[in-house]
């Protein structure tokens, strides 16, 4: 490269950096004070570019950007205020389960408001054209937008270190429990900050619209960048976060430049796993303040009653009658159903007993599926091998993987599983020799004794019931009273010879491997396989589905898989806005049964003994 490419490059990259820096800090401000894990941050960015547009039309386009920030400033005050509130003392993953639920319900309050198709905005006035450097054209606007991050991180600095109320964000950044001790109103604070986030997040939308159009589908992209941005730079950082952002998006300009721009699927995720490996809390973080007190014990998770027993046995002879009465679509929802629910245990083994919360755990269904279909396409193994062996493949993922994630804990921990988690994606989604690219594979069908749907069903039901119960059995073994117990306290633990570590990453192998055993059902239950199946999206299904059963329950996430496919399938065949349907279901049940449909039981007792 010539120097006047590799210093355009790099312009490049720096202009990518300020949009990548407002949306980053937005979020960094908002965990660093409320500890919330906001998943919705990538709507609001969604949302500040779709109303940048409207506005743009009405006031122009200078005017629209600060306007649209605003609006959605007011939106996120307004979202703190009334629903996250009341979530502050709840886990981190229900406050993660309700942030998801307002993603589907601001994409699809866009889709109604502005329609499916993308929004082109404006060229920014006086700003359309090009100015000429060492000899070449460079977009003025990204000129504009290389000046906005370093103006933006001055002006925070000054709000954070010069002011009262910046004061105090940063003695709540630091030790919470100290600052509400001192006085601080906390309610007033959180509402504060996270108006502040969301208008970050409202601008950083908006600015980049004369660079992009607005579309559905970047909430999700946003904020997993957003997300590689603040772990990498150190949570609650926000100079950590603009030289993460800088570094990233100058590392995937490069890329472009020199020809690998397959590589800026992924090169972010390597490098989030390369720092959390090297330096656990960040380019620029701290370690977090030690707890005041004794931490709280998670209630042990109880063994099936009898009464429970037998439920779940009526519950399966039933089911395994239902073929007798039809053959249709019931059993391939069915079929479905006990998939995921086989998923949402496995993921349940290591986040409800370990404690070890996963962004990641598609990527162990995916590596199942992609097993057996690869080796009953590219190798020609018959069926009932591949389906044997597929698993291994994701049990080995899961083994490599978790020897690095086990070493963290908390959101590092989650963050680390999902860049694990994209990396296996990319490679999926770029090795067309063997996974078929982006076109996945077509044609994985059962063995010609399961070609029925009512015989395919019954395997299912019989490898998913032995699945599920083998890993409750081991729930309630030594092995896993030992979880507990480096869970709940790892000295005491250490203290009398249990090997915490060791353990953690036996049972991040034992969830990947009957994750795998799920993804191998579902690819030839579907005949097919694509890289959406290790997707953010289907880890963030299976977190919705142990969530929505209860994650200190034995049953909850068979309950919360079989609510949450039911419910996309029956709204999303006859609702256009299913999404938000299911948002607001979601939002009830956080609301209403925090412990999740598994603890419904417990609750209603409580009742009748009242």
């Amino acid at each position: 490269m010539s120097a006047t490419s590799i210093l355009l490059q790099f312009l490049n990259g720096l202009a990518g950096a300020s949009a990548l820096f407002l949306v980053a800090a937005g979020l960094s401000l908002i965990f660093g004070v409320t500890r919330i894990v906001n998943f919705a941050h990538g709507s609001l960015v969604m949302l500040g570019m779709y109303l940048a547009v409207a506005l743009s039309e009405v006031v122009g386009f200078w005017w629209a950007l600060p306007c649209a920030a605003l609006a959605v400033a007011g939106l996120g005050a307004l979202i703190e205020s009334v629903l996250l509130r009341r979530l502050y003392r709840a886990p981190e993953l229900l406050q993660l389960l309700a942030t998801f639920a307002l993603v589907l319900i601001i994409r699809d309050y866009a889709l109604w408001q502005w329609g499916p198709e993308d929004l082109l905005g404006p060229r920014a006035p006086g700003m359309a054209g090009a100015v000429t450097i060492i000899g070449q054209p460079f977009p003025a606007y990204d000129l504009f937008l290389i000046a906005v991050g370093p103006a933006v991180l001055g002006a925070l600095w000054l709000l954070l270190t010069r002011t009262r109320w910046g004061t105090l964000v940063r003695a709540a950044t630091q030790d919470r429990e100290m600052a509400s001790a001192l006085g601080v109103n906390q309610r007033l604070q959180f509402t504060s900050v996270f108006a502040l986030g969301a208008l970050l997040a409202g601008l950083g939308g908006a600015l980049q619209l004369p660079r992009e159009p607005a579309t559905l589908k970047v909430d999700l992209a946003v904020v997993s960048d957003a997300f590689v941005v603040v772990v990498v730079g150190g949570l609650g950082s926000l100079p950590g976060a603009f030289v993460a952002a800088l570094l990233i998006a100058e590392v995937k300009a490069f890329c472009i430049a020199l020809g690998y721009s397959k590589l800026t699927l992924v090169v972010e995720f390597l490098i989030m796993a390369l720092v959390l490996v090297l330096r656990p809390w960040g380019l620029m973080g701290r370690m977090p303040a030690p707890a005041r007190g004794p931490a709280a014990l998670e209630p042990p998770l109880a063994a099936p009653s009898p009464r429970v027993l037998a439920g779940l046995c009526t519950l399966l002879a039933a089911l395994a009658l239902v073929p007798l009465a039809t053959t249709g679509f019931t059993l391939v929802l069915l079929t479905d159903m006990l998939v995921f629910a086989l998923f949402a245990v496995s993921l349940h083994f290591i986040s409800g007993p370990a404690g070890l919360h996963s962004f990641g755990h598609a990527a162990y269904f995916g590596l199942g599926a992609y097993g057996a279909g690869i080796l009953a396409l590219r190798i020609g193994a018959p069926m009932e091998l591949s389906l044997a062996t597929a698993p291994l493949l994701a049990g080995g993922g899961a083994l490599l993987f978790g020897w690095f994630c086990v070493r963290l804990s908390g959101i590092y921990l989650a963050m680390l599983t999902l860049a694990f988690a994209q990396i296996a994606w990319s490679v999926a989604f770029q090795w067309d020799a063997v996974t078929g690219g982006s076109n996945g594979l077509i044609g994985i069908w059962p063995a010609p004794w399961l070609a029925s749907k009512a015989a395919y069903f019954w395997l299912v039901l019989a490898l998913a019931c032995a699945a599920i119960a083998l890993l409750w059995r081991a729930l309630h073994s030594p092995f896993g009273y030992a979880l507990r117990a480096a869970r709940d306290s790892p000295l005491r633990a250490d203290a009398i010879g249990i090997d915490a570590r060791a353990l953690q990453w036996a049972a991040f192998t034992v969830a990947g491997l009957f994750a795998g055993i799920a993804g191998a059902l579902h690819a030839f239950s579907k005949g097919s396989i694509s890289p959406e199946s290790m997707a953010v999206a289907r880890s963030v299904d299976g977190l919705v589905m142990v969530l929505l059963g209860g994650i200190q329950t034995l049953t909850g996430p068979l309950w919360g898989a079989a609510l949450f496919t039911w419910l996309q399938d029956a709204l999303a065949r006859g609702f256009d806005y299913w999404r938000a349907a299911i948002g607001c279901v979601i939002l009830a049940l956080v609301l209403a049964l925090p412990g999740g449909l598994g603890s419904l039981g417990g609750l209603l007792k409580r009742q009748g003994r009242a």
